[in-house]
């Protein structure tokens, strides 16, 4: 095969250090401090999907694909992928839980892994090496036109409008995401804009970049023939993983100054810049504290963190400010830790042992069974009925 000389530019290295950048962040979710959480480890995935991706457009890019024939369209099926990770991941990130209805989300991208491992992969070296020209060098005639053996090669000519659905794809995931975010907030009685739940706006703004590449994928496809604009779009992918890296280091507890415990009456601390003082903000705490041991607000379904912020009589920015940084949890943890607290004394307690795990669930502010179970094991590492099922003297010592 005739190999065409390798082409390196500034767009290619910014490619190559943001591919880079986010196989190690892919690595860093996956490790294992990260990994025991679901939604780190589902948005490891989404990373290396996207690397990958990369990957491929840079190889392209650089001509070295042409180098590696066998290795043409390697990634296209995580076209299909990309919008269901960055769901699943937003979706356990603000309820910490996976369900199996989740696992639907990938039904097409199953479906076209194995149809491209069936008529694509299956083809000779030299169709996809022309596969390769076609998409980059579109300018140049073909170098080989070999005769069509075996199976074809896109029998319901998926490839031919994989752009088309992958757009599709990308805007029906673009409006998913939207609505599952935007109900988040309502849930919280917090504008869509509002930044004092720090979880809530960060998986906002992941949801406004995801958006930013469905527009930059559209832009660079009615302007660009075939793959010729797809290292912009690779570009800003990149961009994106700088972004994320930016957010984990300033995250990090390594950059972040080991401050002496001040006395109550101190005016420094952590939140000398804020106008909750510290003696304030430990007032807040144990009152909260008292009110969720005695009066149980988290019983309520539709407890939220704007109704429990009135309830302590101080501002929901203060609230979450305090259960953040004091409990090392957001609110929704909170609230699933003293809601399986509480079912595990029902569970526990042999009077109530005919109940049903539905009635808990309910009694416990659960809506569903199933949000449920998951939140239960989440935090025991059991099933309601698992734990149920053991002996008392297991669950009480």
């Amino acid at each position: 095969m005739k190999q065409l000389p390798l082409h390196i530019d500034l767009f290619a290295i910014f490619i190559f250090l943001g591919t880079m950048q986010g196989y190690f962040l892919s690595y860093f979710f996956f490790s294992s401090t990260q990994r025991k959480t679901i939604s780190n480890r589902v948005l490891g995935l989404a990373i290396l999907a996207f690397v990958l991706s990369l990957t491929e457009v840079l190889m392209g890019y650089t001509n070295y694909m042409g180098r590696v024939p066998w290795l043409v369209d390697f990634t296209e099926p995580l076209n299909f992928a990309l919008g269901p990770l960055l769901f699943v991941y937003i979706y356990t990130k603000i309820y910490p839980r996976f369900e199996k209805h989740l696992w639907w989300h990938f039904a097409f991208f199953g479906f076209y892994a194995i149809y491209i491992a069936i008529f694509w992969h299956s083809q000779s070296l030299d169709l996809k090496y022309n596969g390769f020209i076609t998409a980059f060098h579109p300018d140049q005639p073909e170098l080989y036109r070999p005769a069509q053996l075996g199976l074809p090669e896109d029998p319901l000519h998926i490839r031919r409008h994989v752009n088309r659905f992958t757009l599709v794809h990308f805007l029906v995931y673009t409006v998913f995401t939207f609505l599952l975010v935007k109900n988040a907030f309502a849930k919280a009685q917090l504008s869509f804009w509002s930044k004092m739940d720090t979880t809530l706006s960060w998986v906002r703004n992941l949801l406004i970049q995801f958006t930013l590449v469905t527009i930059v994928f559209i832009v660079v496809k009615v302007n660009f023939k075939n793959d010729l604009g797809d290292h912009i779009i690779a570009a800003h992918v990149a961009f994106l993983m700088y972004g994320i890296s930016f957010y984990v280091i300033r995250q990090s507890v390594f950059f972040q100054e080991k401050q002496p415990t001040p006395s109550p009456n101190s005016s420094t601390g952590k939140y000398q810049k804020s106008s909750l003082s510290l003696e304030r903000e430990q007032q807040a705490l144990n009152k909260l504290k008292h009110l969720m041991e005695t009066e149980k607000p988290f019983l309520e379904n539709t407890l939220s963190l704007p109704v429990l912020a009135k309830k302590l009589a101080i501002s929901t920015h203060h609230l979450s400010q305090i259960i953040n940084d004091n409990l090392k949890q957001n609110f929704f943890e909170m609230l699933a830790s003293y809601r399986i607290q509480e079912a595990q004394q029902i569970l526990t307690n042999p009077t109530q042992q005919h109940l049903k795990i539905e009635e808990i669930a309910e009694q416990v502010g659960y809506n569903s069974k199933s949000a449920f179970n998951a939140a239960f094991k989440k935090i025991t590492g059991q099933t309601p009925s698992q734990y149920r099922k053991q002996p008392f003297i297991s669950k009480t010592s």
